[in-house]
């Protein structure tokens, strides 16, 4: 078990980010380097906090895969499985050779967070953090088929 209180994502206000500076650019992602999760995966999650938190707005640009992949000194397919996650669960909509943007929460998406926080607060409650508690959310789903 971990002993991480849960942090709740709280409103912030929304930011403009300089996606040309590569220093900007990796203080925005603080991707862990000795974080047991992928870089693909702290991307990731790092776009949806943005997203949900209201740090990144809806229609926001955000960089094109090679100049994140550059700047934060990663693989070009490693931030492209990213992005391509993010745009099956609808959270980037790529506009061809316009870019990738922030779509809009859905009220479908913002009850299901909803839900999903009083779950996490609950395992909280018994002691479960971080990522054991999405060990056991991908258990689940993964058992489930879902």
């Amino acid at each position: 078990m971990t002993d991480r209180p849960a942090t709740p994502l709280a409103p912030l206000r929304p930011r403009t980010i300089d996606w040309d500076d590569p220093e900007a650019t990796r203080t925005f992602f603080a991707l862990s380097t000795t974080n047991r999760v992928p870089p693909y995966a702290q991307v990731r999650r790092r776009l949806v906090e943005a997203r949900h938190t209201g740090e990144l707005e809806s229609g926001t640009r955000i960089p094109p895969v090679r100049k994140l992949a550059a700047a934060l000194g990663l693989a070009i397919n490693t931030v492209a499985k990213a992005y391509k996650e993010l745009e099956a669960s609808g959270v980037i909509e790529t506009k061809g050779r316009a870019g990738s943007y922030i779509r809009p929460k859905s009220q479908v998406e913002t009850r299901a967070l909803r839900m999903t926080r009083k779950y996490l607060a609950s395992l909280a409650e018994i002691g479960i953090y971080g990522e054991e508690a999405e060990a056991i959310l991908r258990r689940v789903l993964d058992e489930d088929s879902l």
